[in-house]
């Protein structure tokens, strides 16, 4: 059990993901039918702004200005003053996928954006990381990794369904 705990906890946008997944099929499947067109696309992209930007960056920000020797040692990092700046920047990530939450399409491609430069810089500088001091810590080379490459990969997806279906 305390395996899957730290699994979970150690993975959090993943967990994050699949709880906004979750969440977003419920409200889904208790939308009576028919269904308007679009809505599963929307219901889709406010749980994952709401859980894997806002509630996962907002898990960050704590791991890392408040637990931020662990954090350190879980992505193979010497403890530094660079992990409150890291925590401080996620809690803006999360302040933006809260308010993203309601529909609001400029606020929305904005917060995915900043999501993709921030993720996306991430997973360049863990290949930096590994290739260079051989860093395959699980917080610099696993599911983290995966987790930033792709997940502003899905919220685009997001975007580009939920905007086909405001189309018609």
């Amino acid at each position: 059990m305390k395996e899957i705990i730290t699994f979970i906890l150690s993975n959090f946008p993943l967990t994050f993901t699949v709880i906004g997944l979750i969440v977003a099929g419920v409200q889904i499947l208790r939308t009576p039918h028919p269904r308007p067109s679009g809505s599963v696309a929307e219901a889709v992209l406010r749980w994952f702004l709401f859980f894997s930007i806002g509630v996962s960056f907002f898990y960050n920000f704590v791991c890392h200005v408040f637990l931020g020797e662990s954090s350190a040692r879980f992505i193979g990092w010497a403890q530094s003053p660079f992990q409150a700046e890291v925590g401080w920047a996620s809690l803006g990530y999360s302040v933006l996928g809260f308010m993203a939450f309601r529909p609001n399409r400029g606020l929305r491609v904005g917060t995915i954006a900043a999501l993709a430069c921030f993720s996306w810089g991430a997973a360049i500088g863990h290949v930096y990381q590994m290739v260079t001091a051989h860093n395959f810590a699980p917080g610099n080379a696993g599911i983290m990794f995966w987790c930033d490459i792709f997940l502003p990969l899905f919220g685009f997806f997001l975007l580009l369904k939920t905007r086909r279906s405001a189309l018609g």
